[in-house]
């Protein structure tokens, strides 16, 4: 069956490279998969993947959302109904907190629970921009344990509820989610787009699933 898989269009994110990325994944994997960027909430009904970008602060890209008419609801259609593959990168992934901190109060998504809160910056610099390590901490087919280093830029980080939520954590002045995961919601921290090899390697996983 072919997979069609679409990134989402709301005014921001890294939207070409994603893309990129997820056509040369699935043409190094042989998958038969069509990838298209969308800002049309009607895509989302067609698509058996999606896939949220994110960068910048989280109200302006919450706000990107909800300014794009029945973009919201048929985003929460498609993950809590349908239950098909979502997956949100960097600031797309702390939309999917309940609440954020960021310049204020602002509510997210809640399909994980949890909190965005801004990283301890007494004895680090901030943002968190380059490589780092992830460490696994719950077991998960979407990572493999011998790739550590992915690409990062965040100031902010996604405070788990429930720890089995978090696949992989990553330390930068403090232990924080890198990898979170619920049912058929997925999220990264960093930009696996960004992230050589084992980035792609995620990005497969994601599209096999």
């Amino acid at each position: 069956m072919k997979k069609k898989i679409t990134i989402v269009d709301y005014g921001s994110g890294n939207l070409l490279s994603a893309k990129q990325s997820f056509v040369k994944v699935a043409s190094l994997s042989n998958t038969d998969a069509e990838v298209q960027i969308s800002s049309d909430p009607r895509s989302l009904n067609q698509s058996s993947h999606v896939v949220l970008p994110g960068q910048g602060a989280f109200n302006t890209c919450m706000g990107g959302i909800q300014k794009i008419p029945g973009m919201r609801e048929q985003l929460n259609e498609f993950v809590t109904i349908k239950q098909r593959p979502f997956f949100g990168i960097c600031v797309g992934m702390q939309l999917l907190a309940d609440v954020s901190e960021e310049n204020g109060t602002h509510t997210g998504f809640g399909w994980i629970k949890g909190k965005i809160k801004k990283l301890p910056s007494t004895k680090i610099k901030l943002p968190h921009m380059g490589w780092n390590n992830i460490k696994i901490v719950n077991k998960h087919p979407l990572i493999k344990p011998e790739e550590t280093d992915y690409y990062f830029v965040h100031s902010y980080y996604f405070d788990c509820l429930n720890k089995q939520d978090i696949v992989a954590e990553t330390k930068y002045g403090i232990n924080f989610a890198s990898i979170v995961n619920k049912e058929n919601v997925y999220g990264c921290q960093f930009h696996p787009e960004k992230s050589s090899i084992q980035g792609l390697n995620i990005i497969e996983d994601f599209i096999n699933l």
